[in-house]
C-alpha cells in the first residue's frame, strides 16, 4: 500500500523559499540603505511572491 503524502507540502516548501528569498534581499536593501530596489530587487520582494500565491490557489483550487 503507497504512503500518501499530504497534498499541501509543495505549498509549505515553495513558501518558505519565498519567504526565505524575500527576507534575505530585504535584509540587504536595510543593510545597503538602498533607497530605490532595483528591477530584481522589486521582483523578489512583489512580483515573485504575488505571482506563486495566485498559482498555488489556482492549482489548489482545481484540485478535487
Amino acid at each position: 500500500m503507497p504512503l500518501r503524502r499530504h497534498p499541501l507540502i509543495p505549498w509549505y516548501v515553495g513558501l518558505a523559499v519565498i519567504i526565505v528569498a524575500v527576507a534575505f534581499v530585504g535584509y540587504e536593501m536595510l543593510v545597503t540603505q538602498c533607497q530605490a530596489p532595483s528591477l530584481v530587487q522589486a521582483m523578489v520582494l512583489l512580483v515573485i511572491p504575488a505571482v506563486y500565491l495566485v498559482l498555488m490557489y489556482l492549482t489548489l483550487s482545481s484540485q478535487e
